[in-house]
């Protein structure tokens, strides 16, 4: 019987050989992935840091997004809190406040590395899965071990195949596919499971994948994993990493998944998640017509230069909705600097919108483009939670960055196909 990615790589990556779903491995992961709460991290293992230090300074991977620039007194504490652990233990990889959101970073600084390990201290860890990585989220106290440690345990978990064919239609996009899915499995459908993408997979670049991949913890996924195919290779080449200095690792043909699904993807629609739980998820015709307060196009599920490129496309020559707040968070510094290279933020800020600086705030509601009670926000975010953007009785609906466009020059919910 064949193996599965998740089978293969954590079979080599803990030395046991073969390993079955349900068997816990002991793994030393090539990096850990921390942001802000850092500071929380290292205040719980103050003492044994003291007398131990970082068992590695090339494991961790700080990038301060969460908050930035600091709103508040005590976040500026803890932003310095992290800048001086960096300096006292002598820390290789840290991007500080400004240079983007940390998922984004780790692609770009060419730490996902195919056939390798990486763990967060956030969910959404599992975006690194678009090239060939088993990532996937830890918490606080874990991630706190294996900074003194360097290892930690893992549950090999049972895979889910799911196959696409074909190819978007106009107006369409991977954003509508991953929450088509999603809602088609629910928030629990894949619960500690390996999601691996199969298929005609030459149509989704690597900002696709980084979409889907990112998703994979909202349908309950431990990681969401494609294969280090030409596509993949040529995006790695694009970052100078030469093909020789990583492991390309795949499921054997006959592997044995606990479910398989196939998409067509010229059947996908442009569907919306309704509030409160992404998996709520509606047709577009069905929710047409609803009106929006505010959208937010960025995040580290869809704030990369394609994203950005599809909405000024949309938006040239047109303007804002005089009801409506348009928030652009590009995914990083690299990504900004391109789109003002081309134009693209001069057209979006003609047209209205507001350019944040990269990081999250606005996602989570804890910086930026708070909502108001009874407020209807729409956005390219992979959350939708009650009290995600900071308010309980505001409204956040999930959508696609041409769904997003159009429907910010018009005020409510728009089908893109209608304008495309």
């Amino acid at each position: 019987m064949g193996k599965t990615f998740a089978e293969k790589l954590l079979g080599k990556k803990s030395g046991s050989g073969s390993v079955v779903p349900g068997q816990i491995v002991t793994v030393r992961p090539d990096h850990l992935l921390m942001h802000d709460n850092a500071a929380a991290i290292i205040g719980k293992i103050e003492q044994e840091l003291e007398k131990f230090g970082v068992v590695d300074p090339e494991l961790p991977i700080i990038v301060l997004d969460h908050v930035v620039p600091a709103a508040n007194e005590k976040t500026a504490a803890n932003h310095k809190t992290v800048r001086e652990f960096v300096d006292r233990h002598r820390l290789v990889n840290f991007y500080d406040a400004g240079e983007g959101i940390c998922h984004q970073v780790v692609i770009e600084k060419g730490f996902a590395l195919p056939g390798s390990i990486i763990v967060g201290s956030d969910s959404h860890t599992c975006s690194y899965g678009a090239l060939g990585v088993f990532s996937t989220g830890i918490d606080r106290t874990e991630a706190a071990a294996l900074l003194l440690t360097g290892e930690t345990w893992l549950k090999v978990p049972q895979s889910i195949k799911i196959s696409v064919r074909g190819k978007f239609q106009r107006g369409v996009s991977a954003k509508d596919l991953i929450l088509t899915i999603i809602g088609d499995i629910k928030a629990d459908g894949a619960n500690y499971c390996s999601v691996e993408f199969h298929g005609d997979l030459q149509g989704l670049s690597i900002a696709d994948r980084i979409t889907i991949a990112n998703m994979g913890v909202e349908m309950g996924a431990k990681n969401a994993v494609f294969p280090v195919d030409r596509i993949a290779q040529g995006y790695l080449d694009s970052l100078q990493i030469a093909s020789g200095t990583y492991d390309i690792l795949w499921a054997d043909p006959d592997a044995s998944y606990m479910l398989e699904l196939e998409y067509d993807l010229g059947a996908i629609e442009p569907v919306v998640a309704l509030p409160h739980t992404v998996d709520n998820v509606s047709p577009i015709d069905k929710v047409a017509g609803i009106k929006i307060d505010q959208c937010l196009l960025g995040t580290c599920t869809n704030g990369r230069l394609v994203d950005i490129e599809k909405a000024a496309s949309l938006l040239k020559g047109r303007q804002v909705d005089r009801g409506v707040r348009l928030l652009v968070l590009p995914a990083s510094r690299s990504i900004l600097n391109e789109a003002l290279r081309l134009g693209y933020i001069e057209t979006l800020s003609r047209a209205g919108a507001i350019i944040l600086p990269p990081g999250c705030g606005p996602c989570l509601g804890a910086h930026m483009g708070v909502l108001a009670p009874g407020e209807k926000c729409l956005s390219t975010a992979n959350r939708n939670f009650k009290g995600r953007m900071g308010c309980k009785d505001a409204e956040i609906y999930l959508s696609s960055p041409e769904t997003l466009a159009v429907s910010a020059i018009y005020g409510v919910i728009t089908d893109p196909r209608k304008v495309m």
